[in-house]
């Protein structure tokens, strides 16, 4: 199975419907929530079945979803009530009482791929608002029964543009009250 994994959309789906066309084989969409809203308008446009989780932004929604692949069960969830932008335990506990090979989380707008006590975490990161001073990001996962691979890829990346700079000099700037 091909998972194209997106989140914290917020409600932009212009970067998705730019990188949509150059992507192959996808079988599944999972939004990992804030603007659940965006993941059933992606389910009437897009020609595969979308799947999503309500995060702190939203008012509605499933706050977590199983998805069944032949690799196992996946735990979709946003995560802000699992404190994820502290550290993963309360997520991993989550996926240990779901029977949950890997988990798909979000909310820190950071893109993330960690193997940890033989289960998967994967944060797609933004398309639309990063927070890890990169273009915007979502994540590709192939699944089979013997394996899980995953990989972050960047709009900037995919859209033959040259991702600006990072470093110190940047992050102060980008974070500076003078700007």
């Amino acid at each position: 199975m091909k998972i194209l994994l997106i989140g914290d959309t917020h409600g932009k789906l212009n970067r998705l419907r730019d990188i949509w066309p150059k992507l192959r084989d996808i079988d599944l969409v999972a939004h990992t929530g804030d603007h659940y809203s965006d993941a059933q308008r992606l389910a009437k446009e897009l020609p595969v079945p979308v799947i999503a989780v309500g995060g702190n932004c939203d008012g509605s929604g499933p706050d977590r979803q199983i998805i069944e692949t032949e690799y196992g069960r996946i735990l979709l969830i946003h995560g802000h009530r699992e404190g994820v932008k502290y550290d993963l335990n309360t997520l991993r506990y989550r996926a240990l009482e779901e029977d949950c090979r890997a988990v798909f989380y979000g909310h820190t707008h950071q893109s993330s791929i960690l193997e940890e006590d033989g289960i998967y975490f994967v944060n797609p990161g933004s398309l639309t608002l990063p927070r890890d001073q990169k273009s915007g990001s979502y994540a590709i996962v192939r699944t089979a029964e013997d394996r899980f691979d995953a990989s972050i890829v960047y709009y900037d990346t995919v859209m033959g543009k040259k991702s600006p700079s990072s470093g110190f000099l940047k992050s102060i700037l980008n974070y500076s009250d003078r700007f």
